[in-house]
């Protein structure tokens, strides 16, 4: 249900205004229409420069100064990290493909056929897999004994998976 791109003009008094009701909201009815689907577009009224990124974000931080606590102290260090760093164009790639397919198996995780444990595994395993990319583009190439083992157990692990989401 994205329906029209929604256009929001951000004015220097921090009032958000909403051209489609011609009515100023407030930040939790950007991140409530967000949540409902709509596209959304936050422009700075003066300059007219696009400052969604901006305004998402400030969404986020006080979604987690809230008590959401949706993201783990783990993946903040190792984003914050990634900045400035080699892998730093890599990641809104990476973070999006992510997102895509969890948007794709959402589905499959509303109706039970994946459990919180799997789930947290599945995070856990992407983290290592992207560290270990991370630390290849930086040139401390991760070293693991049981490294074959490891690459066949994830193989084992995705083709279970695989076949999970095909019976779906």
């Amino acid at each position: 249900m994205a329906g029209p791109k929604v256009i929001i003009k951000k004015y220097a008094n921090r009032r958000l205004y909403d051209t489609e009701s011609s009515s100023y909201i407030t930040l939790d009815r950007l991140a409530e229409m967000i949540r409902e689907g709509r596209d959304v577009e936050v422009i700075d009224a003066k300059s007219g420069e696009d400052i969604t990124h901006n305004v998402m974000t400030q969404i986020i931080v006080d979604e987690e100064a809230g008590g959401a606590n949706m993201l783990p102290v783990a993946f903040l260090k190792e984003l914050i990290s990634l900045y400035g760093g080699a892998m730093q164009p890599a990641v809104p790639s990476y973070l999006e493909a992510a997102m895509e397919a969890f948007k794709k198996n959402q589905k499959a995780l509303m109706t039970g056929a994946f459990d919180n444990n799997m789930i947290a595994e599945m995070a856990k395993r992407n983290m290592e897999m992207f560290g270990t990319a991370a630390q290849a583009f930086t040139g401390g190439a991760a070293k693991s004994e049981d490294g074959d083992d490891d690459v066949a157990a994830l193989k084992a692990e995705l083709a279970a998976l695989k076949a999970k989401v095909d019976k779906l």
